[in-house]
């Protein structure tokens, strides 16, 4: 049984982000980056209440923009999704989690070296090469514990 229910669309727009975002990190990097999308997809809290399925976390708009930055700059479009990314994509959708992603619901790439301690208030969980990964604090968002 996936973690979150998708559609054949949806791996392709899941896997072409991944692609957009981390290609540069490698296929664990991808992963990391499925990780959070999926995440946001099963998180009943914070601003994630509303985003049900792959597509509404991939489109949704935060303050005004894109929460993803290869949606916001378009280049989540640039390429089609390859085989490779589809069944990275695939295996987030369906099982695959961990460590500093396992249960994080924000990721960046500082421009400077090194993560801050928190990112808007949330608990770092990890790095992985340049992208810096956050957690819900404890006791905020149960769900994505679950999911």
């Amino acid at each position: 049984m996936p973690r979150v229910n998708y559609r054949s669309h949806e791996v392709d727009e899941m896997a072409r982000l991944m692609r957009a975002e981390a290609e540069g990190e490698g296929k664990q990097g991808m992963l990391y980056v499925g990780n959070v999308i999926v995440n946001r997809a099963v998180a009943t809290c914070l601003d994630f209440k509303d985003v049900r399925s792959i597509h509404d976390v991939i489109f949704q708009i935060q303050g005004g923009n894109y929460s993803f930055e290869a949606v916001q700059k378009g280049n989540v479009f640039y390429q089609r999704a390859r085989t490779s990314e589809r069944r990275l994509a695939i295996k987030n959708l369906n099982y695959w989690r961990n460590h500093p992603a396992k249960y994080a619901l924000w990721y960046f790439n500082p421009t400077e070296p090194g993560c801050p301690p928190t990112w808007y208030d949330q608990p770092f969980s990890g790095q992985f090469k340049e992208h810096c990964f956050y957690e819900p604090k404890p006791g905020t968002c149960d769900s994505v514990y679950r999911g």
